[in-house]
């Protein structure tokens, strides 16, 4: 099960208010933060067994380690720490990064600090060095921190509009009821369609949101739409860590509103899958 929620403010509040950044003010995050941070990174819990180690770096560990320096490719301007991850290889390896990677994201949200998820603008040698890559360990992505510079570059702009980033699909492109050919119809006055909304507000790679969730009476059914040959330059799947990043979107939602669930492999699911389309896992709710 993930880690305590230990936030300052409601997660649907933090949800709505992450965002992108990638220009920083160029000075010190507080030692009463980095704190913080340190303490939540270091016990960040995900659904799944893999492990996964964080580590906070910046001018202190490396004089490479500082703004464009680390090799972002300028992508990132002004940041003077980042937050890299690896996690050992295995069956959920990236979902289970992603889940985790993005509810140090979310807390650093809650904290009024910006970040942004880099999964292949940056130069992954420079980070790998630093964090100590073993054979069967891989880093699939890094962030940004710090304090936001609200003067946007023409760069920024340019690299949210070429994404889409301000888009989100309707709920009718992401969301059934007992199998693709039924829509599932928002009702706002229940718990679901809350969690529900904050997955789809939810980052993912290049904002192509390739989740899909099939609602069964308590149990949501995760699948991954993939889009072909997307990622293949990376050497893995990169969309798999957007299923991650949508189960804790979903599973910190719900259990903010007191529902309670858990994550399960449905063996008897028979369910008919659109192409490019695979089962990932399921939450079931418990009453």
């Amino acid at each position: 099960m993930a880690s305590e929620q230990l936030f300052n403010k409601p997660i649907t509040e933090i949800i709505t208010n992450r965002t992108s950044v990638r220009n920083y003010k160029a000075e010190e995050i507080s030692k009463e933060l980095k704190d913080k941070l340190v303490n939540y990174i270091l016990n960040v819990q995900g659904p799944f067994g893999e492990k996964v180690y964080y580590k906070m770096i910046g001018k202190s560990n490396t004089s490479d380690v500082a703004g464009e320096k680390i090799g972002t490719y300028g992508v990132i301007k002004g940041a003077s720490y980042y937050i890299v991850g690896k996690v050992k290889k295995g069956k959920m390896d990236l979902e289970q990064f992603g889940y985790t990677l993005e509810k140090i994201i979310l807390y650093a949200t809650s904290l009024n600090l910006g970040t942004c998820w880099l999964g292949g603008t940056f130069k992954r040698s420079s980070f790998e060095s630093i964090i100590d890559i073993k054979d069967d360990e891989i880093l699939p992505a890094v962030t940004p921190i710090g304090y936001i510079e609200k003067k946007k570059r023409l760069l920024d702009s340019v690299m949210r509009l070429g994404a889409g980033s301000n888009n989100r699909k309707e709920w009718s492109e992401l969301f059934f009821y007992k199998s693709f050919d039924n829509l599932l119809e928002k009702h706002e006055s229940e718990d679901w369609s809350t969690a529900l909304e904050m997955l789809r507000l939810a980052p993912s790679a290049s904002n192509k949101q390739p989740w899909r969730i099939v609602k069964d009476s308590n149990k949501y059914h995760f699948f991954l739409r993939t889009s072909p040959g997307y990622s293949s330059a990376l050497g893995y799947n990169i969309q798999r860590i957007d299923i991650g990043i949508a189960m804790c979107h979903f599973e910190m939602t719900m259990n903010e509103l007191g529902v309670k669930g858990s994550w399960i492999m449905d063996s008897e699911l028979s369910i008919e899958l659109p192409q490019n389309t695979d089962y990932v896992i399921t939450w079931v709710g418990i009453d």
